[in-house]
């Protein structure tokens, strides 16, 4: 039996003003009060002791959407975060390749053309000045779109002769030539012929991964893996050995939908798990991305006509999808950003409906571009809003551009879906955004970037502090089917808590400044910055 007394916290963010101590025993909370009072309850038991040492006390935060192992593998890859030009990117490229190998493959992230003054992105021609004994790719910030210079295309066989695949295109210049552009499931033919990391590399890039969250507050992170990892036995694998080696941590999984029959082999239930790993659910996609334009809209691009984005899956493959998931007893978490992905998201769920007794609800990712017909029918059924706060402050505002006047009534309309009943759950997206939940509370709470002083881009959609916290405590657990296990700081809950070194819920700017001083798991100590 494990019973500790932490103390010395503030406890006002957690709804206890003038408490500062709390008594956990075996992982769970067993009473929230004044430090003395509760030394009292121990009766001579003997207990550890943990100072909080004045910082504020929340409950434990989770990101409801990462991308753990990728998170963790970006930090080897060049970042192109916070560049503004594409001169600047192919500077990376060229001081990365004076110190790579010929024939290694330069791999680079998070660049944002949209950000570049002009905005445009490097044309293959450039890349190819950078290097051509590398084959470079990079990956846009949406992960949807990518860039490759010619040594990456010929070594996946992609030429200007190549069609496009249905669900993906490549680039092509008025003269029919290839301009580097790729576009989402156009870029297999590139992952293929990169090298796979071997079972180390994954499980280091894990394990970076976790180390980097709770140095962030995070006491959990709900992940989908798989598409890096390879298969369901690997993350089940890696985990086990991370806990086993002291590594405390949390992990939601969601299972790519083309590992269902792994999964049905190895019979994993939703929901299945214990306290430090569980499965979610049954992950797929229905669109892209607005940046690239190929997330799904009900109408064209207002600034650029010629398209409406791109279907990942034909209505009835869809369909198809949410079914074997239902068949296996699996709720699905849908990536669906335009309007009219939303409306075939929505169609396919209703297709074979969620059971009632459901230990999980279903998911709808993103829901960037939604109507009023929509978020009617999604407040009909069971799911969680699963939103990023973040992308408010690095879509905003080129994204008007994209959707135009017409559009911006449900535009990340994170506001009405509150007030419309349905729950949200907010998570970072990582390493597409970064993985701090005090940015995704920012952004949630000032809709700007930091740094911006204004009322804030469609500022009616603005959420006041404890609504934004409560999408990273209490919607993440609703969304895990936990609502009456974690998310809060109450008796019979677990003891996960998040401890900074200010108060957030006062001014929005202190979202920025503040660092976190103590992450606890289960009653258990698993970061301090001390």
């Amino acid at each position: 039996m494990t019973l500790t007394l932490f103390k010395n916290g503030n406890l006002a963010a957690a709804g206890y003003p003038g408490y500062d101590a709390v008594l956990a025993e075996d992982g769970f909370i067993r009473a929230v009060g004044k430090g003395s009072e509760l030394s009292l309850q121990l009766s001579g038991r003997q207990a550890a002791v943990i100072d909080w040492d004045g910082g504020h006390v929340l409950p434990g935060l989770v990101d409801a959407h990462v991308h753990l192992g990728m998170h963790g593998m970006k930090l080897d890859m060049l970042d192109f975060t916070g560049m503004t030009s594409k001169e600047e990117m192919l500077r990376a490229i060229k001081e990365r390749a004076a110190v790579t190998p010929p024939g290694e493959w330069i791999l680079g992230l998070n660049w944002n053309e949209n950000e570049f003054s002009p905005a445009a992105a490097p044309h293959i021609s450039e890349l190819d000045a950078v290097t051509r004994e590398h084959p470079v790719f990079l990956t846009r910030t949406c992960f949807h779109a990518f860039l490759g210079n010619s040594e990456a295309f010929r070594r996946a066989g992609v030429t200007a002769s190549t069609p496009d695949c249905a669900s993906g295109a490549y680039g092509r210049d008025s003269g029919g030539e290839l301009n580097g552009w790729i576009y989402e499931d156009a870029v297999q033919p590139f992952n293929e012929v990169q090298p796979a990391p071997d079972y180390a590399a994954l499980k280091q890039a894990v394990r970076r991964g976790i180390t980097d969250a709770l140095s962030l507050g995070l006491t959990a992170v709900h992940t989908e893996d798989l598409r890096f990892l390879g298969s369901v036995e690997t993350m089940l694998r890696i985990h086990r050995e991370l806990r086993e080696e002291g590594l405390l941590f949390r992990t939601h999984q969601l299972l790519y939908y083309a590992y269902l029959q792994e999964v049905e082999q190895l019979g994993l239930a939703a929901g299945s798990g214990d306290e430090w790993l569980r499965l979610g659910a049954v992950k797929l996609f229905a669109d892209g991305a607005i940046g690239g334009r190929t997330a799904l809209l009900e109408q064209p691009y207002s600034d650029a006509p010629e398209t409406s984005g791109i279907a990942i899956h034909t209505q009835e493959a869809l369909n198809d999808i949410v079914s074997s998931a239902r068949r296996l007893g699996y709720p699905v978490a849908v990536h669906a950003i335009g309007d009219a992905a939303a409306r075939m998201t929505l169609a396919a769920m209703r297709h074979v409906p969620l059971q009632r007794d459901a230990a999980l609800p279903d998911r709808f990712i993103h829901a960037q571009v939604l109507s009023s017909s929509l978020v009617s029918q999604m407040r009909g059924m069971r799911l969680i809003a699963d939103i990023q706060p973040r992308f408010v402050a690095s879509d905003f505002p080129w994204v008007l551009d994209r959707v135009g006047p017409a559009r911006t009534g449900y535009l990340y309309a994170w506001k009405k879906l509150l007030e419309a009943g349905i729950p949200c759950a907010g998570g970072s997206d990582a390493p597409i955004e970064p993985l701090s939940p005090f940015l995704g509370m920012h952004a949630a709470v000032t809709r700007c970037r930091p740094g911006e002083h204004h009322e804030g881009y469609l500022p009616e959609e603005k959420l006041n502090p404890q609504e934004a916290l409560r999408l990273f405590t209490e919607g993440s657990a609703a969304a895990a089917g936990e609502a009456l296990e974690r998310g809060r700081i109450a008796p019979g809950y677990r003891a996960d808590f998040t401890v900074a070194d200010r108060d957030i819920l006062t001014d929005a700017e202190e979202l920025l400044e503040a660092k976190v001083r103590m992450t606890v798991i289960n009653g258990a100590v698993a970061y301090s910055a001390g």
